[in-house]
């Protein structure tokens, strides 16, 4: 999804609860990988790896000129063949520690083995994020999370967009506490014509 497409996706959701959810979730994330400076481990479950997000974010990270944004997508079915940003497994959750941000991603309940590992990162001192159906026990361990539950007005995909697209805001706020239409525009416009970054 474009930054016009997310433009035109905000003014559909205005006056929903989505845009300040998303916006707050999106910046407890940028604020957690730059203050912290130690990355951002991006996960899924066995049965579904969040590749869009990653791409999304990588995108963002190029375009803010926040690196730290840059997710590690940790896979559950890596393998040493695969290249390089595509082969980090399980096994890099297990070395998580203090100053890194784990953010998981789920469109259902994570099973036991995920939470335990998610658990453990967390008492080595990661910030854990969620986002997902929430009322689960990995909301419940998260510092912070934004439930999806089934039946709302959008999808996981859709939320991750705004995330994603949030979390690349410049968070630096204007005298006023708002940025400026022309800032704003400006932005856009940049974003249009720069040339895209490398893709996945």
């Amino acid at each position: 999804m474009d930054a016009v497409r997310v433009a035109l996706l905000r003014e559909v959701l205005a006056g929903t609860e989505w845009l300040g959810a998303t916006r707050r979730f999106a910046g407890v994330l940028r604020g957690s990988v730059v203050s912290h400076g130690g990355g951002l481990l991006l996960v899924g479950t066995p049965e579904y790896e969040p590749w869009h997000l990653a791409a999304h974010l990588v995108d963002e990270a190029a375009w803010s000129g926040t690196p730290e944004l840059a997710p590690t997508l940790v896979r559950h079915d890596a393998r040493p063949s695969d290249p390089a940003h595509l082969s980090v497994g399980p096994g890099r959750l297990a070395a998580a520690r203090r100053g890194e941000t784990l953010l998981v991603v789920s469109p259902d309940r994570p099973g036991a083995p995920l939470l335990e590992q998610v658990h453990d990162a967390r008492r080595a001192g990661a910030t854990v994020l969620s986002l997902g159906p929430g009322e689960d026990g990995l909301a419940a361990m998260a510092h912070e999370s934004l439930a999806v539950p089934e039946g709302t007005d959008l999808d996981l995909d859709t939320v991750q967009h705004l995330v994603s697209a949030a979390a690349g805001e410049n968070a630096v706020p204007t005298p006023r506490g708002r940025r400026r239409f022309r800032d704003r525009l400006s932005r856009l416009a940049d974003q249009l014509t720069a040339p895209p970054p490398a893709r996945w």
